[in-house]
């Protein structure tokens, strides 16, 4: 005698060795022993045999009609050899009540379970529905693969083209496209953005990055919302100076400039005069809502994107040739440059010119500034700055530093990349970040002695953080320091603006100490300013890529930094070498130019060997 009974969800048969009221002990067709509660039981007889009976429902059950079945069940609770009787018209077999069973059990959708071999029929609605899920997930699968298929070919489906930017930066899994996309990659061994480039979905590389970018920080597109043009302060007096200003080339953001005058006792005064967009415009304004929400430019080679809206831009900009509003510093020197005393003034500032690096960088030596030689514009006016620039660096404690290393300039035109030394800590960088830092120390004190709030940054055991109290700048060497001087691209520094005007004019402050909005701002601020600085590394790291390639490159100078970690000669290129030998910091090495990655931005490359150079790191 056989027994089909129920054992963890599934159904099995087994011969009776012996029974014992409540339960039997049974022997699989495998030889198992084991017992079995007579409560599990489902059906006894007396052939087939266990192994012949499962495989022989299991055949008559895929060719039973499941929706059939669900037709002839009706409404009410039944039991699985009714079923089959009414099935087959009279008492069923072993194999019949249990291909019944094997069927029902099998199609979950259709029969609910309501006790062992007891079953009731799913309402239709909830049939339909479920078996309308079924047929859309086997569509799907279809999708998948075909979309999958087409990707492998190198063709983009059709589905891709509207959210490729969805699928290269931010991709949702529970989507068919990523799925697809998934497999694909799988298949093919590619990355996600390696394979749909073969497919013709990346214009270039440049634009992967640049996108990432862009869908990351700038959701809406790099235009600005509607705003209402920036006020022109009324009764502002005119300044009894003419200003000029130290930029690069393609500097459109003007923040400041400098003016130096003659005193009739001897002395100078200097200028230091900050753009003063804050004058135009208040806290809570559109203008305002647009710098908050981007909160800095953002630079990369060869394009800016500004923190503010060129007709505002415009209309602060120390420009060359216009009275712009401006807030000065005006420090009144002794003949040594000492700095007897200070003030600062809420004006309008005539400029009288823009000057840039690449007309004076050749000249503005200290070389012809020791000798007198030279000759280039301001030439006495830049003397006297840079005297105050030796000045005050030496009262932060700082004196006798030469450049502090070299600067790369990246101009990119036409696809075409020219990549440029510059030494950082030239006498014209330290005139412009001497008198910056010390407008910003000046103005961060000022705004702390008279009670107002300001976003200042702060330097303590070698570590920088940006807080909303007047604390030491040890790296700086300043008591405190709080950035003012680039309201046109900087957002805590048109925020620390309002607040000096407010101090200035004595008016209450737009921000109040503590206040959630100065936070957040400051919090804010901190996370994109340096998201932002890391975009800039990065694309400098591809156009450096991009150059060894333009200029085709195959072997290069390099230096060691340490370990195994490079820098190129020639470019900012970092780039790590596994095969590197045990070699002291700043040995000079040659390597070859081996496979470059302009997606992953990676390069890979051979030592060649010492070089006879001493060059330091």
């Amino acid at each position: 005698m056989h027994l089909l009974y129920e054992e963890d969800g599934s159904y099995k048969a087994a011969t009776i060795l012996a029974d014992q009221n409540t339960s039997f002990m049974v022997e699989a067709p495998h030889g198992k022993r084991s017992k079995i509660k007579a409560a599990h039981v489902l059906l006894q007889f007396k052939e087939p045999a266990p192994a012949a009976l499962m495989r022989d429902a299991e055949t008559l059950a895929a060719s039973l009609d499941t929706d059939f079945l669900w037709q002839c069940c009706g409404k009410d609770e039944f039991d699985y050899q009714q079923l089959a009787a009414d099935y087959f018209g009279r008492a069923p077999g072993a194999v019949e009540a249990t291909a019944i069973l094997l069927q029902m059990h099998a199609a979950p959708m259709y029969f609910y379970r309501k006790g062992r071999g007891r079953f009731k029929a799913a309402p239709e609605e909830s049939l339909r529905a479920a078996l309308a899920g079924i047929e859309k997930k086997r569509q799907q699968a279809l999708a998948v693969e075909r979309m999958a298929n087409q990707l492998q070919a190198g063709t983009l489906p059709d589905e891709f083209q509207p959210m490729l930017q969805e699928l290269l930066y931010h991709p949702d899994r529970n989507r068919i496209e990523v799925k697809a996309l998934e497999a694909a990659c799988e298949k093919t061994g590619l990355s996600t953005p390696k394979l749909l480039e073969r497919c013709g979905a990346l214009p270039s590389t440049h634009d992967y990055h640049l996108g990432r970018f862009l869908f990351e920080h700038y959701p809406d597109g790099t235009g600005f919302a509607a705003f209402e043009p920036p006020a022109e302060p009324a009764g502002l007096a005119l300044a009894a100076v003419s200003a000029f200003s130290i930029d690069d080339t393609d500097t459109t953001e003007i923040d400041d400039a400098f003016s130096v005058a003659q005193l009739g006792s001897g002395g100078v005064r200097v200028g230091i005069h900050i753009a003063a967009p804050g004058l135009g415009f208040a806290p809570g304004s559109a203008l305002d809502t647009i710098a908050r929400r981007r909160l800095s430019t953002a630079y990369m080679p060869g394009r800016k994107i500004t923190m503010l809206p060129e007709a505002a831009i415009g209309a602060f900009t120390l420009a060359e040739g216009h009275a712009r509003p401006a807030l000065s510093l005006y420090l009144e020197l002794d003949e040594a440059c000492g700095i007897v005393s200070q003030e600062s003034r809420i004006e309008r500032v005539e400029i009288g010119a823009n000057l840039r690096h690449a007309e004076l960088d050749r000249e503005f030596t200290v070389e012809n500034l020791e000798a007198g030689s030279g000759a280039y514009r301001y030439k006495q006016e830049l003397g006297t700055l840079w005297r105050l620039a030796l000045a005050l660096e030496g009262a932060r404690g700082k004196a006798g530093g030469g450049p502090d290393r070299v600067d790369y300039n990246f101009t990119v035109v036409d696809d075409r990349v020219t990549i440029s030394e510059r030494e950082r800590g030239s006498p014209l960088d330290k005139v412009v970040s001497e008198l910056m830092i010390h407008a910003n120390s000046a103005w961060g004190g000022l705004l702390d002695a008279r009670g107002y709030a300001a976003i200042y940054r702060a330097q303590s055991n070698g570590k920088v953080r940006m807080t909303t109290v007047a604390a030491e700048h040890q790296g700086l060497g300043v008591a405190q320091y709080a950035w003012s001087s680039s309201p046109l691209r900087r957002y805590v520094d048109l925020v620390n603006q309002w607040q000096l005007i407010a101090a200035l004019n004595g008016e209450a402050a737009p921000f109040a100490k503590n206040s959630e909005a100065l936070l957040s701002a400051m919090r804010d601020f901190e996370l994109t300013y340096a998201a932002y600085a890391g975009f800039q590394e990065q694309m400098e790291r591809y156009w450096c890529l991009r150059w060894l390639l333009q200029e085709n490159v195959t072997r290069a100078p390099a230096v060691v930094i340490r370990d195994n970690l490079l820098r190129l000669r020639q470019i900012p290129l970092f780039a790590r070498l596994a095969s590197l030998p045990e070699l002291p910091p700043g040995t000079a090495v040659e390597i070859e130019v081996g496979e470059i990655d302009l997606i992953a931005l990676t390069l890979t490359c051979t030592y060649k060997g010492k070089i006879a150079d001493t060059a330091e790191v």
